[in-house]
């Protein structure tokens, strides 16, 4: 079934259906609980690209569950899920925002936006005005980067907009893209055009500090490294490492960040960073004597990647590389070695989950590729096609439950 939604304006009156889902999800206070199948952010709870407590069917089907469709808006943001409600963020005319659904059924619980003109430099016209970074999820709050650069929180119960950073006076050529994250009473992200890294006040949107030059496509990612917390963040000119809370540069790495990029990965305290035809690196934030440096451990012109970001399991880096039109590789994470390469023109961009041992992959011709990790090989267990237009977002994977955004519309598969 599809249905079409309202253009956004002031958040919509609540359903007794919706009134009744938040009141069972409302703990304490306004504050949504999350539980451990609610998807929170850019690629997952943990910023890794995991699934959330998927469980492997004991057979793949020959096809997947249809459960619902809506026709919601437009743009690339994965959706979040927490309890039995689904949040997507679009653009609808010449506004972008939020819709909150009934997770089972598609229902439209409230919608809330703003006005946010935007027209897309040439080349990322293709790509349409739609918002193309994530929402995150925190304390009752969902914060939001627009494809302008406006950074906007809103209740999560009931859409209010709580604030919004204005439109800079110049907006992004290729549309923002950095998705934020949060913690600790602030937000984090690349606002603007292309603007430093900047932490806001989560109540009041005030800025609390910035770091380093501009961001690009990479989103920001928490770490604990040598045992201190800090944000990792590929800007244009470099890798840095800030201190969290204080907001502190601690570290940078030379790197090229305005070629486009995946989001950075680690693994124990190595990052690894990619980028538009400059292969794959790997390196170390140290600290000696309480001073912080990198070190270099790996470096690779075999793969490349420009906006799909790979994952990890166990001692293996699997993604997709732009070479050859589009490959799928496997990498020993350890020193960078080729484990193996699948065949060319796989893809254009492909979304990578990871599920215990198993591959999620959507690309971007609206096919999900399941397979299995293995270092000898590229080993498919199944194929399906999940939308009936381009999927360039990240899917969001909660229990059985896989809500795929393909250009205008949000579906719900199952697996049985």
């Amino acid at each position: 079934m599809t249905r079409r939604r309202s253009d956004f304006g002031p958040a919509s009156q609540f359903s007794l259906l919706a009134v009744a889902l938040l009141l069972i999800s409302c703990i304490s206070g306004d504050e949504i609980e999350t539980t451990s199948d609610d998807y929170t952010q850019w690629r997952g709870p943990r910023s890794d690209g995991s699934a959330s407590e998927f469980v492997e069917p004991s057979r793949w089907p020959d096809e997947l569950k249809l459960e619902w469709t809506v026709e919601i808006g437009e743009g690339y943001a994965t959706p979040l899920v927490i309890g039995e409600v689904v949040y997507a963020f679009v653009r609808r005319e010449d506004h972008e925002g939020l819709v909150a659904l009934e997770a089972n059924t598609g229902d439209e619980l409230w919608q809330s936006g703003y006005s946010a003109p935007y027209e897309p430099g040439e080349p990322a016209a293709v790509h349409g005005a739609g918002p193309k970074a994530t929402p995150v999820y925190r304390n009752g709050k969902l914060f939001t980067v627009g494809i302008s650069g406006i950074v906007a929180a809103f209740d999560a119960s009931g859409g209010e907009l709580l604030w919004r950073t204005d439109a800079p006076a110049e907006p992004p050529y290729f549309g923002a893209a950095s998705s934020p994250i949060a913690d600790k009473g602030v937000v984090i992200a690349h606002p603007g055009n292309y603007g430093p890294l900047t932490a806001f006040g989560s109540e009041t949107g005030d800025v609390e500090w910035t770091a380093g030059a501009g961001g690009f496509f990479a989103s920001p990612i928490f770490a604990d490294i040598e045992g201190v917390r800090q944000v990792i963040s590929v800007t244009q000119e470099g890798v840095i490492g800030v201190s969290f809370p204080g907001g502190t540069l601690l570290w940078q790495h030379p790197w090229k960040g305005d070629q486009g990029g995946p989001t950075p990965v680690l693994h124990g305290d190595t990052v690894i960073v990619s980028g538009n035809q400059q292969g794959v690196a790997a390196f170390k934030p140290v600290r000696n004597n309480g001073e912080w440096s990198t070190e270099t451990v790996w470096e690779t012109t075999a793969v490349s990647m420009y906006t799909s970001t790979p994952v990890v399991i166990a001692d293996t880096l699997y993604g997709l590389s732009q070479r050859a039109r589009g490959q799928y590789f496997a990498l020993d994470v350890g020193s960078g070695g080729v484990l193996w390469l699948g065949q060319p023109r796989a893809a254009l961009n492909t979304a990578v989950v990871k599920a215990g041992k198993l591959l999620l992959l959507l690309n971007d011709d609206a096919e999900l590729v399941v397979a299995r990790s293995n270092r000898a090989r590229f080993d498919v267990v199944g194929r399906y096609s999940v939308a009936e237009s381009a999927t360039w977002a990240q899917p969001a994977v909660s229990g059985k439950r896989v809500f795929v955004k393909d250009i205008d519309s949000l579906t719900l598969w199952t697996v049985d």
